[in-house]
């Protein structure tokens, strides 16, 4: 069987920074898309200077490891859009692109004159994605749509941080750029909405991401349960179902979850304690929730005592029971699943030699394997990009001389 990349001979432009745009573009140049990521000359996309730092081979260079994980697969270009020329090379550029994704401040770019209304009379075929904190489109703006954001912004206003943490503490964060890389998956899904209805209409269009919008749909179970019952869910209190959470082994912890009442049996089952299934305390899922710290943990850390993770695991599946190892990244990178599902790409970097980041979690049965290309050098492809427009060799130092380029 051949196989293809689904977005072969698709282009892209990424006027992209930090994490949301290029976790969206990645996506796309994972999947074949050309990806030419559009950078300030001399200074590129600000997560160039973000850590984690690591010393090259060479034991000298200092390399930026943020830069790596959102930039694999891509070309850079390098270009100075407040300038005259550099705005036309944009818009060229964007003539000839099937997308455009942007993720500045709202506003930054119809400033700039290169926002969606300017571009598509250019090329009325583009797709034009935008992530921003809040939402951009004029029929849906409210009293946030100009705020910047930040993904705590995102995860603060949206609720989940709210329910993430204890009772009798502050509210927490969950995974660092977890609203970022979820906006630029979500901008990911709108960009192929629009391309499969303009093979119909022929016609681009405004996919429109806000980050309070694509989180508030990630805590969709806290606002459902408030509409039905009217009461507000806090963190460290499941008052539906349970037990729920990390239960401790001898060798660190196992996730649980007992949403119904079947599986709690098959659970007293495994824990020999058939006398759970009817006592007050336990015998549905509300007053497993309420007591589930008080009376449950211990009974079940009790069970779990002197057995290691993969020891729990095996004899709770045995049982019916669904549940898992609480991994951290060394056991990731060790797991067998993760090796057969080919979920860490090898990319050779040419400071760090060959390293591993997270494969794109789209799996399709006839599309060949994600390439590991490394990420670009700032402006590596600014000649070769720019010479399909017809700039030759002495009209790009020009434009390197004037700091367009």
């Amino acid at each position: 069987m051949v196989k293809t990349r689904p977005l072969e001979g698709l282009v892209v432009l990424g006027v992209e920074q930090f994490i949301a745009g290029p976790y969206c573009t990645m996506l796309l140049a994972d999947a074949g898309a050309e990806v030419i990521k559009i950078e300030r000359p001399g200074v590129g996309d600000p997560r160039r200077t973000i850590g984690p730092y690591v010393t090259a081979q060479d034991g000298r260079t200092r390399v930026s490891g943020g830069f790596l994980e959102y930039n694999r697969n891509k070309k850079s270009v390098s270009l100075n859009m407040q300038s005259p020329k550099g705005k036309e090379i944009l818009r060229a550029l964007a003539s000839r692109a099937d997308v455009l994704v942007e993720n500045f401040r709202p506003g930054t770019m119809d400033r700039l004159g290169l926002g969606y209304e300017a571009i598509s009379a250019i090329n009325p075929g583009l797709v034009y994605a935008a992530v921003s904190g809040f939402g951009q489109l004029a029929e849906y703006e409210g009293p946030y749509s100009k705020w910047p954001a930040f993904d705590i912004v995102a995860e603060a206003m949206s609720g989940v941080m709210h329910l993430v943490g204890f009772e009798d503490r502050p509210p927490t964060t969950t995974i660092y750029g977890l609203a970022d890389t979820h906006s630029g998956m979500v901008t990911a899904l709108g960009i192929m909405f629009a391309l499969h209805e303009r093979a119909h209409s022929g016609l681009g269009q405004f996919v429109d991401t806000s980050m309070y919008d694509a989180m508030l749909g990630l805590n969709e179970r806290c606002l459902a349960s408030y509409s039905l019952t009217g009461e507000v869910p806090m963190r460290g209190q499941e008052k539906i179902q349970g037990p729920r959470g990390a239960f401790m082994a001898a060798d660190g912890y196992v996730a649980l979850n007992i949403p119904t009442d079947d599986l709690w049996q098959r659970l007293t089952g495994v824990l020999g304690r058939p006398d759970l299934v009817t006592d007050p305390r336990s015998k549905d899922g509300p007053s497993r929730a309420v007591n589930g710290e008080s009376f449950l943990r211990p009974v079940i850390e009790q069970w779990m005592a002197g057995k290691t993770k993969a020891q729990i695991v095996e004899l709770l599946l045995a049982a019916g029971v669904p549940a898992g190892p609480v991994q951290t990244a060394d056991e990731i990178f060790a797991c067998p699943h993760v090796a057969a599902r080919g979920m860490l790409v090898e990319v050779q970097d040419p400071d760090l030699g060959v390293r591993k980041f997270a494969r794109t979690p789209v799996r399709l049965s006839r599309a060949a394997e994600v390439e590991g290309r490394p990420v670009p050098r700032l402006g590596e492809h600014t000649a070769e990009v720019l010479g399909r427009l017809g700039y030759t060799a002495s009209a790009l130092e020009a434009l390197k001389a004037e700091g367009v380029i």
